[in-house]
């Protein structure tokens, strides 16, 4: 990819310029906790985008994405905003560097990535974070702190690209280090480092390659259970309840709120849980947790869907060590942590008997954990 990348920076631009890559990422464990407080398990992944980008002073940027073969001129002022979206990302990272009192002039650039688009593994955060840390390099000699290229990143999708999104993304885009996930927790935006080193288990991601698109908005109806049963537990989030503090005030609770609230609080654990199973090296303990994970999301949560469930219970009967839904819901992908030995026979057993099912098989994506934006 680095040297197609080059060979058309050439053609396009002339000589040459820096390379920047960036991660997609995955999350093991922790999912619909942030906007209750909690804890998320992200890391980056073998996945990225990687840009070639030079200077060029004035206020002009030129841009051309190899993947779908399309060019982009902009300036650099907020009436300036492209029309595409891929090249709406980078206008939004340029100016939220400008808003922060940043530097930023012309440069061009040529960009490729591998990360799947449309499979929950984040291409729009590596977009972003490759941009911005390559800006910070080459325009401010690297003073924007690190949370700060995240929280650009962020910022450009809320602004520029018309999505809410939290801040695990970017995080793992940017503070992504190999062989390690990352315990971020959403209230105070601390993170600890935590050894992934699954010798003798492959991670895994089967793409059902579905989205169910509901007429209502789920995300936010769950959010308002959320933030209904938090009011009448007398804490900020969910993040300070505790099953025994929502039991005793089920009967004030409806069925749907209880369950919503069910999952939250037994996910905070979770992560919890599989963080100190990973200093132990404990894999077992971790699949068993991803599962409890898929069980609460598809039950209480209700986030899942017929297409993803069928995956985690051939992933079940196959002997995956772990499996559950990654992501918002509703489609997308499975995560599975599967033994060397049990590899080649879930993948056949999961893309036969999915084919046979829906006339489709599911995308197959080995994930190894890796490094996050860096320059090449």
């Amino acid at each position: 990819m680095q040297n197609q990348i080059a060979q058309v920076f050439k053609d396009k631009f002339g000589g040459c310029g820096t390379f920047y890559t960036s991660a997609g990422r995955i999350n093991l464990i922790g999912e619909h906790t942030d906007y209750n407080g909690g804890f998320v398990l992200p890391g980056a992944i073998d996945k990225v985008i990687m840009a070639e980008i030079r200077a060029i002073g004035g206020d002009k940027v030129r841009v051309y994405s190899l993947d779908i073969d399309e060019y982009v001129e902009f300036g650099l002022g907020e009436d300036d905003a492209p029309d595409e979206q891929w090249a709406r990302y980078i206008f939004g990272v340029c100016r939220e560097i400008i808003k922060r009192g940043y530097k930023v002039e012309g440069f061009d650039a040529v960009f490729a990535g591998n990360v799947p688009l449309g499979a929950g593994l984040s291409s729009s955060a590596a977009l972003e974070s490759c941009f911005a840390f390559a800006l910070n390099d080459i325009f401010n000699a690297g003073r924007i702190p690190a949370f700060e290229l995240a929280f650009i990143g962020q910022s450009t999708e809320h602004n520029y690209c018309g999505v809410n999104c939290g801040i695990m993304d970017q995080f793992a885009s940017v503070f992504g280090r190999k062989g390690n996930l990352m315990r971020l927790d959403c209230r105070s935006l601390e993170y600890e480092y935590f050894p992934f080193h699954p010798e003798g288990y492959r991670l895994v991601l089967l793409d059902s390659r579905v989205k169910h698109e509901l007429k209502d908005s789920p995300y936010n109806r769950r959010r308002e259970s959320c933030e209904r049963v938090a009011r009448r537990l007398g804490v900020e989030t969910l993040r300070d309840a505790s099953m025994e503090a929502l039991d005793a005030v089920k009967s004030d609770l409806s069925d749907e709120e209880y369950r919503r609230a069910r999952y939250v609080i037994g996910e905070k654990q979770r992560v919890l849980d599989v963080c100190d199973a990973l200093g132990r090296g404990d894999y077992e303990t971790v699949g068993r947790k991803m599962y409890e994970t898929h069980d609460g999301l598809s039950h209480d949560y209700e986030v899942s869907c017929e297409e993803i469930d069928f995956l985690n219970n051939i992933a079940r009967r196959c002997g995956v060590t772990g499996s559950r839904i990654m992501g918002g819901g509703f489609g997308g992908c499975t995560i599975n942590l599967v033994r060397n030995d049990a590899y080649d026979s879930f993948i056949d057993t999961a893309r036969r008997e999915y084919h046979t099912r829906y006339g489709i098989e599911p995308t197959v994506y080995d994930v190894v954990i890796s490094d996050g934006a860096r320059k090449l």
